[in-house]
């Protein structure tokens, strides 16, 4: 793979599609699934400094959140039992992922790396950012279950009920703020949305 390639395979995101083992109504792409994530890591930083007097950079969660799965891009969706259910699989594919993320920095210019290496690879003082962009994949993933859900679909009805229990032991005051004013709104349907 070529320097000056990074573009190009970053724009493959969307051929990756995510709840690998559930029956989807709709089909979700890694793509899709990011935006989103971005768009809400961005307004928990915004919740967090208008309601609760932080000072939170939601530009900088927006783009580790456009980026906070692209290792996926040559990796493929690893299904979260399988991921995080065995400590030496986890283990194991966190360096998968490293690798995977180190590979796509080498298609960049050796100009630009570092830039991209601070958003794959982020330091300790993006710790409380990455606990935000963490909370809105949660987030995402139990919208992507409130939309399966009022589609029929009962494939992602345990999954829903463990991935809000998860976002409520994050104990993020911002992740709480979301759920209690915005999350009703995913239930609605569009001509309720006025």
């Amino acid at each position: 793979m070529g320097q000056g390639n990074f573009f190009a395979m970053i724009s493959r995101m969307k051929y990756i599609d995510r709840w690998a083992l559930m029956r989807n109504t709709r089909q979700e792409n890694l793509s899709e699934h990011s935006l989103m994530t971005a768009v809400v890591a961005h307004a928990l930083c915004v919740l967090g400094n208008r309601r609760l007097g932080k000072r939170l950079d939601g530009n900088r969660a927006a783009v580790l959140s456009l980026y906070h799965d692209a290792e996926e891009i040559l990796t493929g969706d690893l299904p979260t039992p399988v991921k995080y259910d065995n400590p030496a699989i986890r283990d194991a594919y966190q360096q998968v992922e490293r690798v995977a993320g180190e590979k796509l920095l080498s298609m960049l210019p050796e100009d630009m790396r570092g830039d991209y290496a601070a958003i794959f690879f982020p330091a300790g003082e993006d710790g409380y950012l990455l606990r935000l962009v963490k909370a809105a994949d949660k987030l995402c993933a139990l919208i992507k279950c409130i939309e399966e859900e009022k589609a029929g679909n009962t494939e992602f009805s345990k999954a829903k009920t463990s991935i809000e229990a998860a976002i409520r032991g994050y104990r993020l005051p911002e992740a709480d703020l979301f759920l209690s004013e915005f999350m009703d709104g995913f239930y609605l349907t569009l001509d309720e949305l006025d």
